[in-house]
C-alpha cells in the first residue's frame, strides 16, 4: 500500500516537472494575462532552471511585450485612438486648447519603450497603463491606488471614478485638455506617460473633477470625503464645489488652496502655493472668478468675489484685492496693473511668461 502511494506520488511529481516544475505558476503579469494565455493555447511555463539576473530581466520584458503588445492590445489602441479623432470627441481638442491626435496611442507606445529600457517597470506600467482599454480606465485605476486608505478600499475607488467616467463623457475629454497642457507648457514634462503617472498637480486636478461630479449630484459627504483625501495625498485643497475649466495645469501644485464658489476658466496656469481665497463669513458668492489664459506664479494670493481678466498675469508673491482687468500684468502687495496688453497678443498662460514687465516693475 504504502509504495504503492510512492509511486503514485512520484508520477505526479514527474508530470508537474515535464510542464514547468511549479504546480500553479502564473506569470507576474497576473491572472488576467493567464487566463487569455489559456484560452489561446499559449501556456507560459517555467522550465525549472535556474536563470541569472540578465535572463530574467529578458524573460520579464518578454511577457509584458507578449501580454500587452499582442494584435489585439494594439487594435484596442487604436480604436480608442480613432475615436478621438471621430466627430463625435472632436470637443476634446478643445476650442482653444489644441490637442494632438492619438494621445492613447502615445500613451501606450511611451509605456511599451519604457519595458524595454527599464524591465524593472513592467509589471508596474503594465498594471496602471497596458492592462487598460481608455484613459479613463487608466486614471481610474491610478487615482484609486493614490487615494486608498486602510478603511477606504481601492477597489471601491475604482468602481467609483468608473462609473463617474462613464457617466460624464466630458470628464475624459477635459483629462486629454489637461493633458496637453501640461505636455506644451511644462519644458520638464516631455512624455504623456509622466503627466498621467507622476504629475501630482494632473492628478489632483483629475481627482476634483470627479469630485465636482458627485458634488453636483448632491452627494456631498463623498464629494468631501475625495476632498479630504486629495489634499492628504497630494497637498492641494481643491473644494469639490470650485469650477474648473479645461486646458488647466498646475505646475508643482503644493499648497494650492481653492475655494468653494471659485472658477477658473480654461487654459489658465497656476504654480505652486495659489490660494484663491474668500473673506468674511458670508456664505454666498465669496471666492475669485479667473478668466481664460491666466498664468498665476507662485504664491500669489487672491482674495474676495474678484474678477481676474482672460489673458492676464498675476506675478508671484503677490496680493490681489481688486478687479484685473483683461490683458493686464498686476504685481505687488496688493497689486497693482503695471500693463495693459493689446487683444492681438496670446495667452500668457500658454507661454508661461512670467517675467515680462515685471521686471522693469519697482516698488
Amino acid at each position: 500500500m504504502f509504495s504503492a502511494r510512492c509511486a503514485r506520488a512520484g508520477a505526479r511529481t514527474s508530470a508537474r516537472e515535464a510542464v514547468g516544475g511549479r504546480r500553479g505558476w502564473i506569470p507576474r503579469e497576473g491572472a488576467a494575462a493567464w487566463t487569455r494565455a489559456r484560452t489561446t493555447g499559449a501556456r507560459a511555463v517555467s522550465d525549472g532552471r535556474e536563470l541569472d539576473d540578465a535572463a530574467k530581466a529578458k524573460k520579464e520584458r518578454e511577457y509584458a511585450v507578449k501580454w500587452t503588445g499582442s494584435p489585439a492590445g494594439d487594435e484596442d489602441g487604436r480604436a480608442d485612438a480613432e475615436r478621438t479623432r471621430s466627430g463625435d470627441d472632436a470637443s476634446a481638442r478643445g476650442e482653444s486648447c489644441l490637442l494632438g491626435d492619438g494621445i492613447w496611442m502615445r500613451l501606450r507606445e511611451e509605456a511599451k519603450s519604457d519595458i524595454d529600457g527599464e524591465p524593472a517597470l513592467a509589471s508596474y506600467l503594465y498594471s496602471t497603463v497596458l492592462a487598460h482599454r481608455s484613459i479613463e480606465d487608466v486614471l481610474a485605476f491610478v487615482l484609486a491606488n493614490k487615494l486608498r486608505n486602510n478603511v477606504l478600499l481601492d477597489s471601491q475607488l475604482l468602481e467609483l471614478f468608473s462609473s463617474q467616467y462613464k457617466k460624464y463623457p466630458e470628464l475624459g475629454k477635459m483629462c486629454l485638455a489637461d493633458m496637453q497642457a501640461v505636455f506644451e507648457r511644462d519644458p520638464a514634462c516631455d512624455r504623456y506617460l509622466c503627466v498621467v503617472l507622476f504629475f501630482k498637480g494632473f492628478q489632483a486636478i483629475q481627482a476634483q473633477r470627479v469630485a465636482h461630479s458627485l458634488w453636483l449630484e448632491d452627494r456631498k459627504a463623498l464629494s468631501f470625503l475625495l476632498q479630504n483625501r486629495i489634499s492628504e495625498v497630494f497637498h492641494v485643497d481643491i473644494h469639490p464645489g470650485a469650477v474648473l475649466g479645461k486646458g488647466m495645469m498646475m505646475d508643482h501644485a503644493t499648497g494650492v488652496v481653492i475655494g468653494e464658489t471659485a472658477v477658473v476658466g480654461e487654459n489658465v496656469s497656476i504654480l505652486h502655493g495659489v490660494t484663491l481665497g474668500g473673506t468674511g463669513t458670508n456664505k454666498g458668492d465669496r471666492h475669485p472668478k479667473i478668466g481664460d489664459g491666466v498664468v498665476i506664479g507662485a504664491n500669489v494670493t487672491i482674495l474676495g468675489p474678484i474678477h481676474v481678466g482672460s489673458d492676464s498675469k498675476i506675478g508671484a508673491g503677490s496680493v490681489v484685492l481688486d478687479n484685473i482687468p483683461d490683458g493686464s500684468t498686476a504685481v505687488g502687495i496688493p497689486a497693482k496693473v503695471i500693463n495693459r496688453s493689446s487683444p492681438q497678443q496670446s495667452q500668457p498662460s500658454l507661454s508661461m511668461d512670467q517675467t515680462s514687465y515685471i521686471t522693469d516693475y519697482f516698488i
